[in-house]
């Protein structure tokens, strides 16, 4: 059975903007409550779907890095180029790494990592995570228990420097962290089990604006777009783009 792909999205709200980033692995779907909730609000929501994500595995590994932040850069050139001047942009994991980096690149109204990490997890955690979601695709897809065991033999063995390029890239951000004047709001799950929690803390006084707030939610985990306390996370993005200085 195919799995049909998620797509990119932009849900017109107002004049407002919000680039909304996808994490390492994930689609747009684990953003796109949180864009219709802020189209609700009058703010325009645009959802790039990186390079080889939401496609098979096999594909995944063919990309990195560096294609994903062009993604990254055309929904922001996207936004500009639609009318809208003043973005803001919220990121779930590796999308709240390249929020910080966006933040440090282009002009933004205000950033929102959400999970992101800022310590990068050995190569081989991070091995060991490409091969659950491979082996979880192809159970989407339907196929056989011998099929998929002979799949997985073969796509073990596929060169994955995409994962040195995420290690690379996270030790880089962080780097840059006092380069961001935005005012910053830090998300962090409690019950995060995919990083380092100690990230947030990280970001938190990293970041060079003293407009910034960090706040712990106590039943998450680390999607937590899709986890127990989504709408008060909806409410507290709201609520912080409420307070952003935009002059439309």
């Amino acid at each position: 059975m195919k799995v049909v792909a998620p797509k990119p999205f932009t849900f017109e709200g107002g004049k407002r903007a919000v680039l909304l980033l996808h994490g390492f692995t994930g689609t747009t779907a684990d953003v796109r409550m949180l864009g219709r909730f802020l189209q609700k609000e009058g703010y325009t929501c645009h959802a790039p779907l990186y390079e080889g994500h939401g496609v098979p595995p096999e594909q995944l590994v063919r990309t990195g890095p560096e294609d994903w932040w062009e993604n990254v850069k055309a929904g922001y050139q996207f936004l500009k180029e639609s009318g809208h001047d003043e973005i803001a942009v919220v990121g779930l994991s590796l999308g709240g790494v390249f929020s910080l980096k966006i933040g440090y690149t282009f002009p933004i109204k205000g950033i929102v990592p959400m999970c992101a990490p800022m310590r990068p997890k050995t190569e081989d955690a991070l091995y060991k995570g490409v091969l659950a979601y491979a082996r979880e695709y192809k159970k989407r897809e339907q196929k056989s228990d011998e099929q998929i065991q002979a799949e997985m033999e073969a796509f073990e063995k596929t060169p994955m420097d995409t994962l040195l390029g995420l290690q690379q890239l996270i030790k880089e951000v962080k780097e840059h962290l006092d380069h961001i004047y935005s005012p910053v709001f830090v998300v962090q799950a409690r019950h995060d089990q995919m990083i380092d929690v100690d990230s947030a803390e990280i970001i938190y006084e990293g970041v060079e604006t003293d407009e910034k707030t960090l706040k712990w939610y106590e039943n998450s985990t680390h999607v937590i777009t899709l986890d127990k306390e989504k709408e008060q996370l909806h409410q507290d993005v709201y609520h912080f783009l409420e307070g952003l200085d935009w002059t439309v």
